[in-house]
């Protein structure tokens, strides 16, 4: 280890990089209410308004120079890569990311899709001698347990469609597409692609008023939400939160299962909450290839 990477590693504030979304206001709030030291460096344009006002420092997503001499300003024990970013076009990826790396090295990582573009970040960061953590490493109580379930349970249907949702996301993993599917029993209904979760649900809502004119209140299935095989949970967990359920429930699905150990839950007491009053189950279940990240 480099005299710089030591004193580094020995000291200095957590520095989080923030983008949309809720999870990185969540892990703000526990490093605060925890008492550690901290710095947020938002991306303008993603990060919440309640976020960016209390942000150290903004930045474009883009700005790679400006983003690493803030990191060699603050000197972090611990770089954090959280909340989720649009991902720019092939030419912009490739101008910025070639100031710092070799074009070729950059050109191979940006055509490799999404999951590899978030890992040619963390190796920049690595390479300037920053060590990147997990928000689950900082904020652990975020992440749901072998025990995190509502008060309703699953159905043997809705077990059938756990097991084949489960299955698919495992085949599906070496494609880099999502984190997400919706199964009624053995038919799949929607696999997750750049649209995100939320808008999976809302496509599967309207696919059922398509089909079936005024929706009944529940047709059944199950949304699964797993992190992917091989995946670097660093910089990609899978979240879910109360507006989860609530897209789940106007989607006419019978729950929500999520990976157990690999899944952030935002809010858990107001999403519990939500899927029990919605007549939702809502429970973690175990992925065979995350065993070391269960409790």
């Amino acid at each position: 280890m480099r005299p710089d990477d030591k004193a580094r590693a020995e000291g200095g504030p957590i520095a989080i990089i923030a983008g949309a979304g809720q999870l990185p206001i969540q892990l703000v709030k526990h490093l605060a209410r925890t008492g550690q030291d901290y710095r947020v460096l938002a991306f303008r344009g993603f990060a919440q308004p309640e976020l960016r006002r209390q942000a150290h420092a903004s930045v474009d997503l883009l700005d790679l120079k400006t983003i690493m001499s803030t990191l060699d300003g603050w000197r972090p024990q611990a770089v954090s890569l959280v909340g989720a970013v649009r991902r720019p076009g092939f030419s912009a990826l490739l101008g910025a990311y070639s100031l710092l790396r070799n074009m070729q090295e950059v050109k191979e990582v940006i055509a490799r899709g999404d999951d590899q573009v978030l890992r040619g970040a963390v190796m920049l960061l690595e390479e300037r001698g920053h060590r990147v953590v997990g928000a689950h490493e900082l904020a652990p109580d975020l992440v749901a347990g072998r025990a995190f379930q509502g008060a309703l349970q699953p159905g043997e249907d809705d077990r059938q469609a756990i097991a084949v949702g489960l299955d698919l996301l495992t085949s599906v993993s070496a494609f880099d597409i999502g984190q997400a599917a919706i199964v009624a029993r053995e038919h799949v209904l929607a696999i997750e692609g750049p649209e995100g979760t939320d808008r999976m649900l809302r496509r599967v809502r309207e696919l059922r008023q398509s089909w079936f004119g005024l929706r009944r209140n529940r047709e059944g299935g199950v949304l699964i939400k797993a992190a992917k095989r091989g995946q670097d949970l660093r910089v990609d967990m899978p979240t879910i939160g109360p507006r989860t359920v609530v897209e789940a429930a106007r989607a006419g699905l019978s729950g929500i299962a999520i990976g157990a150990g690999s899944t952030f839950v935002l809010e858990q007491e107001k999403t519990l909450q939500t899927a029990n009053r919605l007549g939702l189950f809502l429970v973690a279940v175990d992925l065979p290839w995350m065993d070391a990240f269960h409790d």
